[in-house]
C-alpha cells in the first residue's frame, strides 16, 4: 500500500468521525497552544526588560561606596580624576545624589518630585536631552550655583503655559534659577520620568544635609572596555580602603545576562508544565487509536486476507495517528499564536509569536503522533486474520 493510499484512509477515517477526532486532538490543541503562549509572553517581557536596560545604558558602571568608618572618604574629584587619568577606558563620569519626596515651590503652588544631582556629563550619562534653555555646566558645579533643570511634569504644575526659563522656585526652602526644561521622556505625568528636578551634585550633598557622596556613574568607551574598566576602579578603591565590603561596583550588563538566564529557565519550566498537555493529548490519541483498531478489526482482516501485509497495516495506522497529532499542533499554533498576542496587549509587553516555539511545538506534536500511534499499529498489523475475519 502506497504513502498516498494511506493518507487517504487516515482522512477519511477522520472525516468519518469528526467530533471524536477533535477530543482526541484537544490534549494537542491545548498543550501546543499553552506552550506558545508562555514561552512567547515571558520572551517578550524579557526582550522588554532587556530594551529598558539597553536605553538606560549598559555601558554604565555604578559605584557605591558604603566606607569602612571613620573619616575615610573619597572626594568626588578624585573619582573624576580616575576617569580623566584612563580615558581610554572611560567616556565620563557623574556623582550622583538622590532626594525623593521633595518639596518644590513656585508661589503659592507646590508639588513633590524628585531632586537630582550631578555634573555636566550627567545628561548626557543618563540619556536626557534640554528641550529649551542648557544644563548644568562645570562652572556651576563648582561654583555651587543653585541652579536646576525641571521635567515637563513640573514645568507644567508650576508654571502652565508661561517660558520657567529664568524663574526662581523653591526645593525644600532654598531658592533655584531655573536654566533648563528636558525633552519629555513619559508622558509628562507625576509618576512618569518627567517629574524630576536636577541640580549641581555640589548643591545636592548640601540639600541631603550629607557632605559625602557615595554613588558614582561611570561610563566604559564601549562594551569591551566595561571589564578593565572595572577593574580599575576596583583596584583604585581597594587601595584606599583595603577592604572589599566598603564598596560595591556593579554593570548593568550583568543584570541583563542574569535575566536572561532566569527567563530562559522560566520559559523551560513553563514550557515543561505545558508539556504534561501534551503526554495526556498523546495519552489520549493511543486510547482512540486503540479503539479505532477494535471498531476496524474486520476491515483489517479482509485487508490481510487479500494480501494485505503487516508494514501497510503498519503504516496505516502510524500514519493516522501522525495525522490527527499533527493536526491538532496546527491548530495548537493558530491558537497559541491569538493568545500570546492578546495577552501581550493586555498585560503591556512586546508580542510576537516565538518562531523557536512553534517549530519546536509541531515538531512534539508529530513525534508523539508516531510514539503514541505505535502502539496501536503494531497492535492491529499483528492481529490473525482469521481471527479478525470472526471478529463481531
Amino acid at each position: 500500500m502506497s504513502i498516498y493510499q494511506c493518507l487517504k484512509l487516515a482522512l477519511k477515517s477522520i472525516s468519518g468521525n469528526k467530533m471524536r477526532s477533535f477530543l482526541t486532538m484537544l490534549g494537542v490543541i491545548i498543550g501546543i497552544a499553552a506552550v506558545i503562549t508562555l514561552v512567547s509572553v515571558v520572551q517578550g517581557f524579557s526582550n522588554d526588560l532587556v530594551s529598558t536596560f539597553d536605553s538606560i545604558g549598559t555601558n554604565n558602571i555604578t559605584v557605591t561606596l558604603n566606607g569602612r568608618g571613620g573619616n575615610m572618604n573619597i572626594k568626588p574629584e578624585e573619582m573624576i580624576q580616575l576617569a580623566d587619568d584612563n580615558r581610554d577606558l572611560f567616556s565620563g563620569v557623574t556623582p550622583s545624589v538622590t532626594l525623593v519626596g521633595a518639596v518644590v515651590k513656585y508661589g503659592s503652588v507646590n508639588i513633590s518630585s524628585s531632586v537630582y544631582g550631578g555634573n555636566e556629563e550627567y545628561a548626557k550619562i543618563k540619556d536626557y536631552a534640554v528641550a529649551n534653555g542648557r544644563f548644568i555646566s562645570y562652572i556651576d558645579t563648582t561654583n555651587r550655583n543653585y541652579v536646576c533643570v525641571i521635567g515637563t511634569y513640573v514645568a507644567n504644575e508650576l508654571f502652565g503655559m508661561s517660558d520657567p526659563i529664568g524663574k526662581i522656585l523653591k526645593i525644600n526652602g532654598s531658592a533655584y534659577t531655573i536654566i533648563g526644561i528636558l525633552e519629555e521622556e513619559g508622558d509628562s505625568t507625576e509618576t512618569s520620568t518627567d517629574n524630576m528636578v536636577i541640580i549641581p551634585y555640589s548643591v545636592a550633598s548640601r540639600l541631603a544635609r550629607n557632605s559625602r557622596i557615595s554613588s558614582y556613574t561611570f561610563v566604559a568607551t564601549d562594551s569591551a572596555s566595561i571589564e578593565p574598566a572595572k577593574s580599575i576602579i576596583e583596584d583604585y578603591l581597594y587601595d584606599i580602603f583595603e577592604d572589599e565590603d566598603a564598596y560595591n561596583v556593579s554593570n548593568l550588563s550583568e543584570l541583563v545576562d542574569t535575566i536572561e538566564d532566569l527567563t530562559g529557565t522560566l520559559s523551560t519550566v513553563l514550557a515543561g508544565i505545558a508539556a504534561i498537555s501534551l503526554l495526556v493529548g498523546g495519552i489520549g490519541i493511543m486510547n482512540i487509536m486503540l479503539v479505532s483498531v477494535t471498531e476496524r478489526t474486520r476491515e483489517i482482516g479482509i485487508r490481510k486476507a487479500i494480501g494485505g501485509k503487516r508494514r501497510d497495516i503498519l503504516a496505516q495506522f502510524v500514519i493516522e495517528a501522525i495525522i490527527t497529532s499533527g493536526l491538532g499542533g496546527i491548530i495548537g499554533i493558530i491558537v497559541g499564536a491569538v493568545l500570546s498576542t492578546v495577552l501581550a496587549k493586555l498585560l503591556g509587553v512586546s508580542g510576537g509569536v516565538s518562531l523557536g516555539a512553534i517549530i519546536l511545538s509541531f515538531s512534539v506534536s508529530v513525534l508523539i503522533g508516531i510514539l503514541f500511534g505505535y502502539f496501536p499499529a503494531a497492535k492491529a498489523s499483528k492481529l490473525n486474520p482469521i481471527d479478525a475475519l470472526r471478529h463481531e
